[in-house]
């Protein structure tokens, strides 16, 4: 299903692309299909840049394979504001990347490193994601 025709069937949809990089990408898309990933996490500051679409609870929005290529539909349930510093561990177990919370903050202070930089105290929008549609079992139908 292409993005013009989703689009039109979810107006209002923002698209991403979980990570930064097409190996990354591709891991994250399979952890939220197996239902491992029910949450993510991005700095504010690339949200007050309007580099990201803010998560809006109730929203639907499409996810794209590193390539562009319409993934999965998932709605926001919830949205939070809060430190770095401050996460707690059940947000970063359901990130679904890690074993504990030292892990995802091992993991997630490289990704901010390499994305524009990092500070323990850092702000962060955290969304918490229900899948709607994945794209991938769409096309199989087909």
């Amino acid at each position: 299903m292409d993005l013009k025709h989703l689009k039109e069937i979810y107006p209002g949809a923002a698209t991403f692309k979980f990570g930064d990089g097409e190996e990354l990408s591709g891991h994250l898309i399979a952890l939220v299909r197996a239902g491992t990933k029910t949450a993510t996490c991005g700095a504010v500051r690339d949200f007050e840049t309007g580099e990201e679409t803010m998560p809006e609870v109730g929203r639907m929005d499409i996810a794209l394979d590193w390539d562009g290529t319409p993934a999965l539909v998932i709605e926001t349930l919830e949205v939070k504001t809060m430190r770095f510093c401050d996460v707690p561990e059940d947000f970063a177990l359901a990130e679904g990347e890690n074993d504990d919370l030292a892990g995802w903050r091992t993991d997630h202070q490289a990704f901010f490193e390499r994305n524009g930089g990092f500070d323990p105290e850092m702000w962060l929008v955290c969304e918490r994601f229900r899948v709607v549609r994945d794209l991938q079992e769409v096309q199989r139908e087909k």
